[in-house]
């Protein structure tokens, strides 16, 4: 939107992005206040607001109109805006597309409008202009993991075509800083290298600065930013790693294996990030997991992740009174709850995950195919690449090497937490890395010993660490 206001040289505007410490996710009486008070008279929110009843009306009584563009569920009547954008209304024929997505959405609307009314600084904007844009639109689409089939799927790719020769100075710069090559970008690069240094920024406090990395004009300034956006990010790893470490112990303490739902907290976390702690967790276990902390203001507010058993959206729907506010999607959600009602959470989350209807968990991954090791080839691979980009929805396609000779295993990485298994395949002699972040020997189903055999679950992957092709394990079974 704020490239669509520059090209139509409109200068009226500006990008107020929420600090999610002190104002949290939602779409707040506090930053409209002081929003009509400098004499705003039009709010277009992105990814948030479908259900901001009491936000819109009040904007309303100070006289100003609000235009909401948003993806998330509705959880009640529509507040009473100048427009509500949102596909899960109405008859849009796909409903999964993200909030950057339907703000892409409302500026080929206003081009197209602009352009049959012949204003002029809309008539000079070229003809297709807008798919410039799309290098964002294919960021947020894999970042914010929505099923990558149907219409995400042609913006995830199209958005990757245009990431690739993007001529952002941010994204040039970033893409330097990580030593990623621009041209060949994947959706892995933005989900584990640009994605995460983007949203660090708001996780540690500092909303702006990802928001002048992607506008700006200054080289010199985009490599400033881009430095600063790892540092952030090496920050917030920290920070989360420490949460973890402590959840982890709350949740061997608290709770079982047979739990549907854990829930734990600290008032020195950040809410910002327990999301991330969340999804940590729920990579232990099945079922929900809630992470709860205290914003700068006092509040208590949580991220909650589940693994598809539990919809978190009937969760909190059946949670009746216990949180103050509430929303988001099936798989991830966030929420507020009083001081007073805090401590009951774990209780009245398990009461309501029992009533609901009971679903089977995702089932183990099976193999979408077998494969010997001599047939993993750049051939091989581009066929496999012709299935991508892959996500929610469409996962990679996982092979079976079975019989592996492994050869060695090591741990790598700066803090050793990421796992290496060299494997070998005795009849032709061909071998090959596997590997996984984040993970050690033994968090697999067969802890990998060098000198056995075992058969391999992976992917297989461009080794951007040594060149040529690797495999990223899923899992290592017995022989």
């Amino acid at each position: 939107l704020s490239d669509f206001f520059k090209k139509v040289s409109y200068g009226g505007y500006e990008v107020y992005l929420p600090h999610r410490d002190r104002e949290g996710y939602g779409f707040h009486t506090e930053a409209i206040g002081q929003l009509a008070a400098k004499g705003v008279t039009l709010i277009i929110t992105v990814d948030v607001g479908t259900n901001a009843i009491e936000a819109v009306q009040f904007a309303k009584e100070r006289g100003v109109d609000v235009i909401i563009t948003d993806h998330h569920e509705v959880m009640n009547t529509l507040p009473d805006a100048v427009a509500v954008l949102n596909p899960k209304l109405g008859e849009y024929p796909f409903k999964d597309i993200c909030g950057a997505a339907v703000a892409f959405k409302l500026v080929q609307a206003l081009l197209a409008e602009g352009k049959r009314r012949g204003i002029p600084e809309f008539a000079t904007v070229p003809e297709g202009w807008e798919k410039w844009l799309l290098d964002l639109v294919g960021i947020a689409t894999v970042a914010d993991m929505v099923p990558l089939v149907g219409e995400n799927r042609a913006l995830a790719h199209f958005g990757l075509t245009v990431l690739r020769k993007s001529p952002r100075l941010g994204i040039v710069a970033i893409c330097k800083a990580l030593r990623l090559k621009q041209n060949e970008l994947s959706e892995d690069d933005i989900g584990f290298s640009i994605a995460p240094r983007i949203n660090a920024a708001s996780r540690m406090g500092e909303p702006d600065t990802a928001l002048k990395l992607l506008t700006t004009d200054d080289r010199m300034e985009a490599e400033r930013l881009a430095a600063h956006l790892e540092e952030l990010n090496a920050s917030r790893k920290g920070v989360v790693s420490a949460m973890v470490r402590q959840a982890r112990k709350n949740v061997a303490t608290r709770f079982t294996s047979e739990d549907k739902v854990v829930v734990v907290g600290n008032p020195e976390w950040k809410p910002a990030l327990c999301g991330l702690a969340a999804n940590s967790i729920l990579g232990d276990r099945s079922g929900v997991v809630c992470v709860w902390g205290r914003d700068a203001l006092g509040r208590l507010k949580g991220s909650c992740r589940s693994d598809g058993s539990v919809s978190l959206m009937e969760l909190f729907n059946s949670a009746g009174d216990l949180f103050e506010h509430a929303g988001g999607h099936e798989r991830s959600g966030g929420f507020s709850v009083s001081h007073e009602k805090v401590h009951t959470l774990p209780e009245m989350l398990k009461s309501a995950a029992d009533v609901l209807a009971s679903r089977e968990a995702a089932p183990v991954r099976e193999p979408d195919a077998h494969i010997t090791l001599p047939e993993i080839t750049r051939r091989a691979f581009a066929e496999v690449s012709r299935l991508a980009p892959f996500g929610v929805g469409n996962p990679k396609p996982v092979f079976l090497i079975a019989r592996s000779s492994i050869t060695s295993v090591k741990r790598f990485g700066k803090e050793k937490n990421h796992v290496e298994i060299q494997i070998a395949c005795k009849e032709s002699g061909a071998s090959a890395r596997a590997y996984d972040f984040f993970k050690s020997p033994e968090d697999f189903s067969q802890v990998p010993v060098a000198g056995t055999s075992a058969n391999i679950l992976a992917s297989i992957e461009r080794d951007s660490y040594r060149g040529g092709l690797a495999l990223r394990i899923v899992d290592v079974l017995p022989a």
